[in-house]
C-alpha cells in the first residue's frame, strides 16, 4: 500500500496548513478583523456596476470571432447601407425598427374591418413625435418618401380589400410572404383567399441613436395601449426589446437573494445545531455562510475595480458561491469534530486545518480551474461568468481558512472553558457516561474513550446502518445494476441534445417578447432568410457567357439543397442582377457590359447590388430565398449547407444574413463544451493524482467526471434544456462539482486506517456522509429560488444545477465507496472477511506497543514489532498509522527511525 503512495505534494501541503491552523489558533484577532476590512474595501467597486454591465445579446451571447462577423464585415466594406435609398432585403444588421403582428385566429384579417383597425394603428404609430420630429423625421426613405408596409401599397384604403387581387408569395415584385402570414391560398394558384395576420415595419434613420430609443420607448408604451378589433390579438417589437427586457429579467432574481441566504443561514444553523449547549455551532454556521457573502462582495469588488464586464449570467454565481462555501465549512467543522477536546486550540486548529486542507484544497482547484477553463469558450457571456465565479471561489476558499477559521479556533476557546453557546457563561458539564446535558445549563459532553466530541446521531446511521448495508454483496449487486440504469438512460438522453439559444428565452415570461417571437413562428416561419450571395473575385468575367454558367451552376446548387427530403432554397426565386441584366442587354464584349450596366442599375432596384470602381467590378451580389427553416436544427443545418456550398463553388463566394450572426453558435456550441470538457477532466486528473495520495483512487476520482458529465447531459436533455452557451457555463461548472464529492470520499477511503476494502468504505462513510450530504443539500438550497425566477437564464441554471449536484452526492456516498472496495485498493490484497478474535487481539497488541513504548527506537523495537505484525493483518494498518504515530514524540524527542516505519521493507 505505502508503495502506491503518490503524497509528495499532499504532505507537505498538510504540513503548511498544519502550522497555518496552529498560527490562527494563537492569533484568531487578526485573521478574523483583517478580511472583514479587505472585504468592505474591495466592496466599494460596485460603485462601478453600472459602467461594467454588458447586456448586449450580440456581445455576449454571439461568438467572439464567429464567421458571420468576418461575413458582415465584407458585406458591410462592399455595399453600405443608405438610409435615402433603403431596402430591408439589403440591409446587413438588422436595423433600427418597430414591429406589429395582428393576427385574427382562425378568421381572414383581410376584411374591410379588420383593415380599418389596422389603419387606424399605423396612424396611431406614424403620428407619434418626439420634441418637435415626427416619424416623417426619423424614418428611412426610398424615393424622397418614408418606406410603406407592402399591405397598404397594394390594399391603398380599407374598402378596397373586396377588390383587390394579392398574390403569394410575390405580389408583382414585392415579397409579401414575411407581412401576410397564416395564408390560405385559392385552389391551386397563387391568389391568397384568406390570411390570418399582418405585420407591420417601422424603420428608422441610424444617424442619431439617442432618439431612435426615445421614439422605440414611446412605440412600446404606444403599442400596449392600441384598441383592437376583437377577436383580434396585437403583439410588437422593437431592435432594442431583446437587450432591455434581457436586463429586465435579472430583477425577477433580486427579492430570491434574501430568500436564498435565509435558507442557507437556517440549514447550516440547524444541520449543525446540538443539544449540548457547549458543543452546539450555530454561530459557527453563522459565520462560514457569513464568509461566503464576503467572498462575494470582495471578487465582484476586485473585478469592477479591473473593468471587467459583468453579463447578467453573473447574477446566479453568488447562489452558487454560496453552496461551495458552506461546503467547504462543513468540512472544516467535521475535520474540528475529530479533534481531542482537551487539547490546546492552537493544537486543535492545527490538526483541523491538516486534515481539511487537501480536501478543500482539492475542491478549490477543481472548481476554480473549471471555471477559468471556461475563459477559453468565444462566448463573453460565459467568459464573464467563468471569471466572476472562479475569483469568488478563490476568495470563498481564502476567507474559510482565515476568517471563518479564526471564528472556530474563537468559538473554540469559547468551548474549551466550557461555555455556554449563547450566554458565553460557564456551565458544569456532564458526568462521565451521563447523558444529562441541555441547551441551557449543562454541557460539554465528549466520547471520554476516544476523547473527541461526541459523533452526532446522523453520523452513527452512516457508520453503523449505512455503511454495513452499502458493503454488503447484494447491494452491491443493486448499487452496479442502479449505476447500469442511470448510465443507459443518461446516454439515451446525451442523443436526444438540441442545440442553440431560442432568443425569446432572454427575456422574462412575462415579456412581450415571447408574444411576438411565438406570432412570428407560427405566421411568418414558411419562409426563411432571404440570404445574400455575394461574388468577392474582382477579377470574374461577367460579360463572358462561359464565367456566367459556371456562377449559375454554382445558384442552381444551392437551390438544389435539400434536409431530410424537404427543399432548403426556394427554387425560380433567386434575385439575381446579372440574371436581369443579361436579359435585357445580352452583352458579351467587356466594353459594352460595362459602359451600359451603370444606366441599367440607376433605372432597376440593383443599384446596391453592384460596386464598381474605375469601370471594374469590385464585388456584386445575388439573393437566395430560405425555406422549410422552423427550428435550430434546420438553422444550423442551412447555414452549414450553404457555406460549405459555397465553398465548393469555383468562384469566391460569401453567403451572409444577419441571422447568421446568432446561428454562428451552433458550429462552435459543441465543439467548444468538448473542449472544455476534456482540458478540465485532464487537470482535474492532474490535480488529483498530485494531491490524493493513491492513483487509482485518482482515476476514479477521473471517472467520477465523465459520469457526471455524461449523466448531466443526458438528463437535461431529457428536461427539455438546450445545449447553448448558458447551459454550457454549467457544464463546466459540473466538472467542478463532480470532483467535488468523490475526491472527499476517495481522500477519506485511501486516508482509512482500516484494514479491509469493506471498513475502509464504511470508515469513509461515516467521516464524511454527513458533510457530503450537508454540502449537496446546502448548494441545492443555494439555487432552488431560481426555479421560481421568471426568466428561462436562471431557470436553466437551477435545472443543471441540480441535476449536477444530485448526481455528484450520489456518485460519492452510494456509487464510489461501492467501486473503491472492488478496485480502490493498490499494491497487495486486502481482505474482505470478518477479523477473528485473534487478528483483533494483534491489532490491538501492536497499536498499544507502538504508541506506549518509551525510550529509543531501534531496529531491535522494530524487528520486535514486526514479529507481532507477522501473524496478523495489522502490518498495513501500522504502516498507515505512522504519520499519524511521527508527530508524537519519545522521552521528549521525535525519532527518524520513528517517522519512516512505512518505508521499511
Amino acid at each position: 500500500m505505502a508503495r502506491c503512495k503518490t503524497d509528495c505534494v499532499e504532505k507537505p501541503i498538510a504540513r503548511g496548513f498544519e502550522i497555518l491552523g496552529g498560527f490562527v489558533g494563537r492569533q484568531p484577532w487578526w485573521f478574523l478583523i483583517l478580511p472583514m476590512f479587505i472585504s468592505a474595501g474591495l466592496g466599494g467597486g460596485f460603485y462601478f456596476l453600472a459602467d461594467r454591465e454588458a447586456n448586449g445579446i450580440e456581445e455576449m451571447f454571439t461568438p467572439l470571432d464567429g464567421p458571420a462577423k468576418h461575413e458582415r464585415q465584407v458585406v458591410k466594406q462592399y455595399f453600405p447601407q443608405s438610409d435615402s435609398d433603403f431596402s430591408r432585403l439589403r440591409l446587413y444588421t438588422e436595423g433600427t425598427f418597430a414591429s406589429l403582428i395582428i393576427v385574427k385566429p382562425g378568421q381572414n384579417i383581410l376584411t374591410f374591418t379588420a383593415l380599418t383597425n389596422i389603419f387606424e394603428m399605423d396612424r396611431n404609430v406614424t403620428f407619434m413625435t418626439i420634441g418637435a420630429l415626427a416619424f416623417k423625421d426619423l424614418c428611412v426613405k426610398k424615393g424622397g418618401m418614408c418606406v410603406s408596409n407592402s399591405i397598404f401599397d397594394i390594399v391603398k384604403t380599407p374598402s378596397s380589400v373586396t377588390t383587390t387581387t394579392i398574390t403569394y408569395p410575390y405580389n408583382g415584385t414585392i415579397f409579401i410572404a414575411s407581412e401576410i402570414g397564416g395564408v390560405k391560398l385559392k385552389g391551386g394558384s397563387t391568389e391568397i383567399e384568406s390570411a390570418e395576420a399582418i405585420r407591420l415595419f417601422y424603420f428608422l434613420k441610424e444617424d442619431n441613436q439617442t432618439i431612435n430609443t426615445m421614439w422605440l420607448k414611446k412605440f412600446i408604451e404606444t403599442a400596449s395601449k392600441m384598441k383592437k378589433e376583437e377577436g383580434m390579438t396585437i403583439s410588437y417589437f422593437t431592435s432594442i426589446s431583446r437587450e432591455e427586457e434581457f436586463e429586465k429579467s435579472s430583477d425577477s432574481i433580486i427579492p430570491l437573494f434574501s430568500l436564498t441566504y435565509a435558507l442557507a443561514i437556517n440549514f447550516s444553523i440547524i444541520s449543525c445545531l446540538r443539544l449540548d449547549c457547549v458543543r452546539n455551532k450555530v454561530w459557527v454556521a453563522t459565520f462560514g455562510v457569513l464568509s461566503a457573502g464576503m467572498a462575494v462582495l470582495s471578487s465582484f469588488g476586485l473585478l469592477l475595480y479591473c473593468g471587467m464586464p459583468f453579463a447578467m449570467t453573473v447574477a446566479t454565481a453568488p447562489f452558487l458561491i454560496l453552496g461551495i462555501g458552506v461546503d467547504d465549512m462543513f468540512i472544516m467543522i467535521s475535520c474540528w469534530q475529530q479533534t481531542q477536546v482537551h487539547d490546546n486550540v492552537e493544537d486543535r486548529m492545527a490538526a483541523t486545518y491538516k486534515d481539511a486542507a487537501v480536501s478543500i484544497t482539492i475542491t478549490t482547484l477543481t472548481d476554480a480551474l473549471a471555471f477559468y477553463i471556461g475563459l477559453l469558450t468565444p462566448f463573453r457571456s460565459v467568459q464573464s461568468f467563468c471569471m466572476y465565479t472562479g475569483t469568488a471561489v478563490l476568495f470563498c476558499y481564502l476567507y474559510n481558512i482565515t476568517f471563518f477559521g479564526a471564528f472556530l479556533a474563537l468559538n473554540g476557546r469559547r468551548e474549551k472553558n466550557n461555555r455556554h453557546w449563547l450566554t458565553c457563561m460557564k456551565v458544569p458539564e456532564p458526568e462521565e457516561n451521563s447523558k444529562k446535558y441541555n441547551l441551557c445549563c449543562v454541557g460539554g459532553a465528549y466520547d471520554h474513550e476516544s476523547g473527541k466530541e461526541e459523533p452526532m446521531p446522523i453520523n452513527n446511521f452512516f457508520k453503523m446502518y449505512y455503511g454495513p448495508f452499502l458493503t454488503k454483496t447484494w447491494t452491491k449487486v443493486f448499487v452496479i445494476l442502479l449505476y447500469a440504469g442511470y448510465l443507459g438512460s443518461s446516454i439515451y438522453g446525451c442523443f436526444q441534445i438540441q442545440e442553440g439559444i431560442d432568443l425569446k428565452n432572454l427575456a422574462a415570461d412575462s415579456s412581450y417578447v415571447g408574444s411576438y417571437y411565438d406570432n412570428e413562428d407560427q405566421y411568418f416561419s414558411e419562409y426563411g432568410p432571404n440570404v445574400m450571395v455575394v461574388v468577392t473575385d474582382s477579377e470574374f468575367q461577367y460579360w463572358d457567357k462561359t464565367a456566367r454558367k459556371r456562377l449559375d451552376t454554382c445558384l442552381k446548387r444551392f437551390e438544389s439543397l435539400t434536409l431530410d427530403g424537404r427543399s432548403l432554397v426556394a427554387k425560380n426565386m433567386t434575385l439575381s442582377w446579372l440574371n436581369e441584366y443579361v436579359k435585357a442587354i445580352n452583352p458579351n464584349d467587356e466594353t459594352i457590359f460595362m459602359d451600359r450596366l451603370p444606366a441599367f442599375l440607376q433605372r432597376s432596384d440593383f443599384t446596391q447590388d453592384v460596386n464598381i470602381l474605375n469601370k471594374v467590378i469590385i464585388a456584386s451580389r445575388m439573393f437566395i430565398q430560405t425555406i422549410n427553416v422552423s427550428t435550430a436544427v434546420d438553422e444550423k443545418n442551412m447555414l452549414n449547407k450553404l457555406r460549405e456550398t459555397a465553398k465548393g463553388c469555383s468562384e469566391k463566394l460569401v453567403v451572409y444574413h444577419p441571422a447568421f450572426i446568432y446561428f454562428d453558435q451552433y458550429a462552435v456550441i459543441v465543439s467548444n463544451t468538448i473542449q472544455n470538457i476534456v482540458v478540465a477532466t485532464l487537470a482535474m486528473l492532474v490535480i488529483s493524482l498530485m494531491l490524493i495520495p493513491n492513483p487509482i483512487c485518482s482515476l476514479w476520482v477521473t471517472f467520477a467526471i465523465a459520469s457526471v458529465i455524461v449523466g448531466v447531459a443526458g438528463f437535461m436533455a431529457l428536461w427539455d434544456v438546450n445545449l447553448d452557451s448558458v447551459s454550457m457555463i454549467n457544464l463546466v461548472i459540473c466538472i467542478g462539482f463532480s470532483v467535488d464529492f468523490s475526491a472527499h470520499i476517495s481522500y477519506a477511503f485511501v486516508s482509512s486506517k482500516e484494514i479491509t476494502a469493506n471498513k475502509k468504505a464504511v470508515d469513509a462513510v461515516y467521516h464524511l456522509g454527513y458533510p457530503i450530504i450537508q454540502g449537496a443539500v446546502s448548494t441545492i438550497l443555494g439555487v432552488v429560488v431560481l426555479s421560481a425566477a421568471e426568466s428561462y437564464i436562471f431557470r436553466t441554471f437551477f435545472k443543471i444545477m441540480f441535476l449536477v449536484i444530485l448526481f455528484g452526492a450520489v456518485h460519492g456516498i452510494v456509487f464510489i465507496p461501492v467501486f473503491l472496495t472492488f478496485f480502490g485498493i493498490c499494491g497487495g490484497k486486502v481482505s474482505d472477511k470478518k477479523d477473528d478474535g485473534r487478528s483483533n487481539t494483534l491489532s490491538q497488541r501492536g497499536h498499544m506497543w507502538v504508541t506506549q513504548t518509551t525510550g529509543n527506537f531501534n531496529m531491535k523495537n522494530m524487528h520486535e514489532l514486526r514479529a507481532v505484525a507477522a501473524n496478523s493483518n495489522v502490518w498495513s494498518n501500522s504502516s498507515n498509522q505512522s504519520s499519524h504515530y511521527s508527530s508524537h514524540s519519545v522521552n521528549g524527542k521525535t525519532n527518524s527511525a520513528y517517522e519512516n516505519i512505512e518505508d521499511c521493507p
